[in-house]
C-alpha cells in the first residue's frame, strides 16, 4: 500500500475546513429535524478532488473533532450530535466520499468528464447517504411510516442534492485541468500504481 503524502494530509485538513466553513450555511425547515446545509456539497468535492483515501480522511477529520466537542457541526458539537436525529446522514459521509473518490481517480478526462461526476456524486454523494439517514431519522424520531420518514428525510432535499452535485461537478472539472487528480495521489492515471518517472517534478 502506498504510504501516506505530506501534499495528501494537508488537503485532507485543507478540506476538512472547508467542510466545517460550509456547514455553518444552512437552512432550516419548519417540517423536518433536517437542515439544507451545504456539508453534502463539501463531501461531494473532498472525494472528486482528493480521490478514496484522502476525502474519506478530510470527512473522518470532521467527525472526529466532533465527536471530541468541537463546534465543528454547523457551530454544534459532542457525541450527541453523531447519535442525534441526523447522525444516520453523517456516518455514510465516509462511505460517499471513498466511493466517490474511487470512482473520481479512475476516471480519464473525456468531454463527458462532467456528466460522469455528476452522476457519480449525485449517486454516491446523495443517494447513498439516505438509506442509513432517513432510517435513523425513523428510528429516532419513531416515524412509523415510509412515505412519512421520506418527506421528512429525503424528497425535499433531492432537488437541492442534484445542483450540488451539478455545482460540484463543474468545478472540479475545471480544477482536474490545471491539477490533476493524480497529483493528490501520487499515481499515474487509473492506476493505484506510483509512477514517479512519467510524472516528473511532483513530490
Amino acid at each position: 500500500m502506498k504510504e501516506w503524502s505530506i501534499r495528501g494530509l494537508v488537503f485532507s485538513a485543507l478540506f476538512a475546513a472547508v467542510m466545517i466553513s460550509l456547514s455553518s450555511m444552512k437552512v432550516v425547515l419548519p417540517f423536518s429535524a433536517v437542515p439544507i446545509t451545504l456539508q453534502t456539497l463539501a463531501v461531494m468535492l473532498a472525494g472528486s478532488v482528493l480521490g478514496a483515501r484522502y476525502g474519506t480522511l478530510s470527512v473522518l477529520i470532521v467527525i472526529g473533532l466532533c465527536a471530541a466537542g468541537f463546534p465543528v457541526m454547523g457551530g454544534k458539537g459532542g457525541v450527541s450530535i453523531l447519535t442525534g436525529a441526523t447522525a444516520g446522514y453523517i456516518w455514510a459521509w465516509p462511505f460517499a466520499a471513498f466511493l466517490i473518490g474511487w470512482f473520481a481517480q479512475r476516471m480519464t478526462q473525456t468531454k463527458y468528464t462532467v456528466l460522469k461526476l455528476l452522476v457519480v456524486n449525485f449517486v454516491f454523494g446523495s443517494l447513498l447517504v439516505y438509506p442509513s439517514g432517513v432510517s435513523w431519522l425513523a428510528y429516532f424520531y419513531q416515524i412509523d411510516s415510509v412515505s412519512g420518514a421520506l418527506v421528512a428525510g429525503m424528497w425535499p432535499f433531492l432537488p437541492g442534492d442534484f445542483i450540488k452535485a451539478v455545482i460540484c461537478s463543474g468545478v472540479v472539472a475545471a480544477v482536474w485541468k490545471v491539477y490533476p487528480i493524480e497529483r493528490i495521489l501520487n499515481v499515474k492515471a487509473g492506476t493505484w500504481q506510483s509512477d514517479e518517472k512519467t510524472l516528473p517534478g511532483r513530490s
